[in-house]
């Protein structure tokens, strides 16, 4: 076990395997999930900690506990989860979502005027700056600028991002968990950049969203800048 793994605990650990096998079709919407003395005794898992895990599941829409019957899988929303704490590809679950990486990920200032009042600590450590262009059945469905604190999230720009969820590797590789957030959200024309990424003309409406995501670690928020096509796709999220 590599010590990234040796890191997450134990609750995590069931978290992420449990969400995983809700994600691949394994728990379908309206299953039961194994009773908890059933993973106790399957994962070598305290009760405590299978309860935490599934309270995660609960907190992130993945289930519903009901007195009596147990853990059940709920349905998910449909459209896209630009505001879904749990992430867009999570929320989109195996449907063909695909990431295409527009500016690999590099450290620079922060852009003057930002968007978001930062920090001491933040502004002095410089950002991580990263776009990307995300794709559904293969048609752009919205730009995405990044702006990460570099702050202790080593070797975070030598990993490849293409085709993976930008959430699960904060969380898996550097424990940082989305907890919440805000966002601004307005209606623009799109320029002529934004629209070529879009696959949309020049002046058509996009949503543009300004978002700050709060972590579990309080020096580090997560920034991004969205432009949003939502001709065919409705866009959902829970806080």
């Amino acid at each position: 076990m590599d010590k990234e793994s040796k890191d997450i605990p134990q609750y995590k650990r069931l978290y992420e395997l449990l969400r995983r096998h809700i994600n691949e079709g394994i728990y379908r919407e309206g299953d039961l999930l194994p009773s908890e003395n059933d993973m106790c005794n399957a994962y070598g898992l305290t009760r405590p900690t299978v309860r935490q895990a599934l309270s995660e599941l609960v907190r992130d829409g993945y289930i519903v506990k009901q007195q009596g019957k147990g853990s059940i899988v709920r349905k998910m929303p449909q459209g896209i989860g630009i505001l879904s704490v749990s992430g867009t590809t999570t929320a989109l679950k195996n449907k063909n979502l695909k990431t295409e990486i527009i500016e690999k990920p590099r450290i620079i200032p922060w852009p003057e005027s930002f968007f978001f009042g930062l920090s001491d600590l933040e502004t002095e450590s410089g950002c991580i700056y990263m776009t990307r262009l995300r794709l559904l059945d293969n048609n752009p469905i919205f730009y995405d600028i990044s702006y990460i604190p570099a702050i202790n999230l080593p070797r975070f720009t030598a990993r490849n991002f293409s085709n993976r969820s930008l959430f699960d590797i904060l969380r898996n590789a550097y424990q940082v968990e989305i907890k919440g957030g805000e966002q601004r959200i307005r209606a623009i024309r799109a320029e002529s950049e934004i629209g070529s990424y879009l696959g949309i003309k020049h002046g058509h409406p996009v949503l543009h969203m300004d978002r700050k995501m709060v972590t579990n670690r309080p020096e580090l928020n997560i920034y991004s800048s969205l432009y949003c096509n939502t001709t065919e796709y409705s866009i959902y999220g829970t806080f």
